[in-house]
Protein backbone atom coordinates (compact mmCIF):
# COMPACT_ATOMS: atom_id res chain seq x y z
CA UNK A 1 0.00 0.00 0.00
CA UNK A 2 1.01 3.56 -0.95
CA UNK A 3 -0.14 6.33 0.97
CA UNK A 4 -0.11 10.08 0.09
CA UNK A 5 -0.87 13.19 2.14
CA UNK A 6 -0.97 16.49 -0.55
CA UNK A 7 -0.89 19.82 1.25
CA UNK A 8 -2.53 21.34 -1.26
CA UNK A 9 -1.25 24.88 -1.02
CA UNK A 10 -3.36 28.23 -0.21
CA UNK A 11 -6.63 26.91 -0.19
CA UNK A 12 -5.52 25.28 2.89
CA UNK A 13 -7.19 21.75 1.80
CA UNK A 14 -5.49 18.28 2.11
CA UNK A 15 -5.65 15.34 -0.21
CA UNK A 16 -5.13 12.21 1.55
CA UNK A 17 -4.42 8.98 -0.79
CA UNK A 18 -4.24 5.22 -0.56
CA UNK A 19 -3.33 3.06 -2.98
CA UNK A 20 -3.26 -0.80 -3.00
CA UNK A 21 -2.18 -3.14 -5.60
CA UNK A 22 -2.21 -6.80 -5.43
CA UNK A 23 -0.59 -7.66 -9.06
CA UNK A 24 1.14 -4.25 -9.93
CA UNK A 25 -1.27 -3.59 -12.47
CA UNK A 26 -4.83 -2.78 -11.27
CA UNK A 27 -4.80 0.07 -8.58
CA UNK A 28 -7.48 0.39 -6.18
CA UNK A 29 -7.58 4.18 -4.56
CA UNK A 30 -9.16 5.87 -1.67
CA UNK A 31 -8.85 9.42 -1.74
CA UNK A 32 -9.71 11.57 0.84
CA UNK A 33 -9.92 15.09 1.18
CA UNK A 34 -12.25 18.53 2.88
CA UNK A 35 -11.84 19.90 -0.63
CA UNK A 36 -15.42 19.52 -2.34
CA UNK A 37 -13.70 19.31 -5.66
CA UNK A 38 -11.66 15.95 -4.61
CA UNK A 39 -14.41 14.96 -2.51
CA UNK A 40 -16.06 14.28 -6.46
CA UNK A 41 -12.87 12.83 -7.94
CA UNK A 42 -12.74 10.22 -4.96
CA UNK A 43 -16.46 9.21 -5.91
CA UNK A 44 -15.55 8.66 -9.20
CA UNK A 45 -11.82 7.49 -9.20
CA UNK A 46 -11.63 4.32 -7.30
CA UNK A 47 -9.67 2.36 -9.20
CA UNK A 48 -7.09 2.33 -12.29
CA UNK A 49 -4.74 0.50 -14.02
CA UNK A 50 -1.27 1.74 -13.18
CA UNK A 51 0.25 1.23 -16.59
CA UNK A 52 -2.41 2.99 -18.87
CA UNK A 53 -1.74 5.76 -16.12
CA UNK A 54 1.51 5.86 -15.94
CA UNK A 55 2.84 5.44 -19.77
CA UNK A 56 0.26 7.58 -21.30
CA UNK A 57 1.16 10.59 -22.56
CA UNK A 58 0.61 13.71 -20.34
CA UNK A 59 -3.02 14.53 -19.64
CA UNK A 60 -4.17 11.32 -21.38
CA UNK A 61 -5.08 8.78 -18.24
CA UNK A 62 -8.52 8.39 -16.18
CA UNK A 63 -6.51 10.54 -13.35
CA UNK A 64 -6.24 13.25 -15.18
CA UNK A 65 -9.45 13.21 -17.21
CA UNK A 66 -11.48 12.67 -13.83
CA UNK A 67 -9.52 15.68 -12.19
CA UNK A 68 -10.02 18.07 -15.29
CA UNK A 69 -13.80 16.74 -14.74
CA UNK A 70 -14.02 18.24 -11.22
CA UNK A 71 -11.09 20.74 -10.35
CA UNK A 72 -10.89 24.35 -11.27
CA UNK A 73 -7.05 24.44 -10.09
CA UNK A 74 -4.64 22.90 -12.98
CA UNK A 75 -1.94 24.03 -10.78
CA UNK A 76 -3.46 22.04 -7.91
CA UNK A 77 -0.67 19.23 -6.60
CA UNK A 78 -3.18 16.46 -5.61
CA UNK A 79 -3.74 15.26 -9.26
CA UNK A 80 0.60 14.33 -8.89
CA UNK A 81 0.66 13.03 -5.22
CA UNK A 82 -1.92 10.60 -6.78
CA UNK A 83 -0.33 9.69 -9.48
CA UNK A 84 3.09 9.04 -7.17
CA UNK A 85 0.89 7.34 -5.40
CA UNK A 86 -0.36 5.11 -7.78
CA UNK A 87 2.83 4.71 -9.38
CA UNK A 88 4.17 3.43 -5.52
CA UNK A 89 1.38 0.85 -4.99
CA UNK A 90 2.31 -0.58 -8.50
CA UNK A 91 5.80 -0.85 -7.51
CA UNK A 92 7.06 1.23 -10.52
CA UNK A 93 8.53 3.74 -8.37
CA UNK A 94 9.93 3.65 -4.50
CA UNK A 95 8.39 6.42 -1.89
CA UNK A 96 9.99 9.06 -1.93
CA UNK A 97 9.12 12.58 -0.57
CA UNK A 98 8.24 15.37 -3.01
CA UNK A 99 7.58 18.94 -2.19
CA UNK A 100 7.08 22.26 -4.05
CA UNK A 101 8.15 25.40 -2.30
CA UNK A 102 6.76 28.81 -4.06
CA UNK A 103 8.16 32.59 -3.01
CA UNK A 104 7.04 35.47 -4.29
CA UNK A 105 10.47 38.39 -3.63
Amino acid sequence: MATGVIKAGACGFTINVKAVSGDGHKVKLKISSDCPNYQKIAAELVEVDAFEEIFKKLHMGKVYEVFAKHSPHPSCPGVSGIMKSIEVAAGLALPQNASISVTKE
